[in-house]
């Protein structure tokens, strides 16, 4: 009898625990796939910062789509960073300045065409917290990599 209750239970909660899944992959591969645009635009658009719409990306296929997150590892563009990222938590070297170089270069781009000043005061205010982000982050020394 009590068996009969539970498995009467079970299958009143069962669809709506599927149907919570399913919408909860949905929606991490929705916001996977953004970020991976977002973080595309960021190579070449000063405002977007690449590496945390990577590392979001990666999170979501890593919780969505094993699939999805296998490609961003290994047959993206980017794939080599994240790797390296997961790895050891650490940009790789050379890559900070070039990341400070591409951010100077985008950035003294946008201050030179913008002519208003709030905006201009706004991108010094966000180059500052990119180069801030940036100076903070650790890079693993050659010699510290595991073979």
């Amino acid at each position: 009898m009590v068996l009969r209750e539970i498995e009467t239970r079970y299958a009143r909660i069962a669809p709506h625990h599927f149907v919570v899944r399913a919408m909860k992959r949905t929606i991490l591969l929705i916001t996977g796939w953004l970020a991976v645009v977002l973080a595309t635009l960021g190579v070449v658009l000063p405002l977007l910062p690449t590496t945390p719409f990577l590392l979001l990306a990666a999170w979501c296929f890593a919780q969505s789509s094993p699939r999805f997150h296998h490609w961003l590892l290994y047959r993206s563009w980017f794939g080599s960073y994240i790797r390296h990222w997961e790895q050891y938590r650490a940009m790789p070297p050379g890559a900070k300045p070039r990341a400070i170089a591409v951010i100077l270069v985008t950035f003294a781009i946008s201050l030179w065409l913008v002519k208003i000043l709030w905006v201009r005061i706004l991108l010094l205010v966000i180059l500052t917290c990119l180069l801030i982000f940036m100076w903070r982050m650790p890079v693993i020394d050659e010699k510290q990599q595991k073979p």
